[in-house]
């Protein structure tokens, strides 16, 4: 092969992107140099945080260059390798997604065993995904068993781990929110004690499913969900805020949580958090994840969209919701 299709960003959204915000580009397959390895990627991670990088703002990470290839997550196979420690035919985890062949240089890629599980695995459950959702509830919020844990956005690929690793770890009462019916009967399935459209109302919806309070909220939306987290929580309630897709594409500021005083008479913790600061936990979430995978007692859910050149679609999908679980390009 020597064509590589890859996705550039076009142009910086104002408010939701479309299709025209990208631009899909033809070039060659390059070429390795010493150190280097060429991967020919097989899946690649569509996420929320990637809205805020098609911004020129300062962030924690950088933002997307205009007319050049966007990254993020994939896994993929080595085709051709200058680097003494990855053979070709190696299965790598690597950052540079959204194109079909990736150049890198060796010590940017972790090699894993794809005996293990299918490889679309490394890039939700045995990934970043699952060590968000495992450091989150367990770290950030730290969860103790007997507790009420809430969770937004919870059909959705960290939210859907969220709850279940709550209720392994002995969580009293497990809710969840989602976005249509479909969505609360799957997070039901999961073993969520309680789950509800928040089209029925938040506020309503989570009172009536937490009468005695929510001690734990993983929030993922923000907005709306926050508000109505702060007045269900408890005395000494956590919140780990890991993300607030209900405001990335918004073009003015968001008027909730308009009740943030009491967070003070409460004494509630609200603290956000990146997974790259709780490396440290990794070696515990590999041993809990593997062993649940196992023993079966953990699932996972998958929204695959075939080829490249459908990944700006799939990303526009995962910001309206249309995903179960990890929304994930096959390439």
């Amino acid at each position: 092969m020597t064509s590589n299709r890859e996705i550039h960003l076009a142009s910086r959204p104002q408010g939701w992107p479309t299709e025209d915000t990208f631009r899909l580009v033809e070039t060659e397959v390059p070429t390795p140099g010493p150190g280097q390895i060429v991967v020919r990627n097989q899946y690649m991670s569509v996420d929320p945080y990637m809205r805020g990088r098609m911004n020129d703002v300062k962030s924690y990470v950088p933002p997307f260059a205009l007319d050049a290839v966007l990254d993020g997550a994939a896994i993929g196979e080595v085709v051709a390798s200058e680097a003494a420690d990855i053979a070709v035919g190696t299965t790598v985890l690597h950052g540079l997604g959204w194109r079909e062949y990736a150049l890198l240089d060796a010590a940017a890629a972790r090699p894993v065993d794809p005996t293990i599980a299918p490889v679309s695995a490394y890039l939700s459950v045995l990934g970043m995904i699952g060590l968000t959702a495992y450091a989150g509830l367990l770290e950030v919020a730290a969860m103790k068993p007997g507790e009420t844990v809430f969770v937004s956005a919870a059909a959705g690929a960290v939210g859907s781990l969220v709850g279940q690793i709550a209720k392994l770890k002995g969580a009293g009462r497990v809710i969840g929110s989602a976005g249509s019916p479909a969505k609360v009967e799957r997070l039901r399935a999961l073993g969520f004690d309680a789950a509800f459209d928040y089209h029925d109302g938040v506020r309503e919806s989570l009172r009536a499913a937490a009468p005695d309070g929510v001690d734990v909220y993983f929030d993922n939306v923000g907005g709306d969900h926050l508000e109505a987290a702060i007045s269900a929580m408890n005395l000494h309630g956590r919140a780990a805020i890991c993300g607030m897709i209900s405001q990335y594409n918004a073009t003015e500021p968001s008027a909730a949580p308009r009740n943030l005083a009491l967070v003070i008479g409460k004494r509630l913790t609200l603290r956000g958090f990146l997974v790259n600061d709780h490396n440290d936990v990794r070696a515990a979430f590999v041993r809990d994840v593997s062993g649940w995978l196992r023993d079966g007692t953990l699932s996972y859910d998958e929204t695959i969209v075939d080829g490249i050149e459908n990944a700006p679609s799939a990303f526009l999908g995962l910001l309206r919701g249309d995903n179960l679980g990890k929304m994930l390009v096959r390439v």
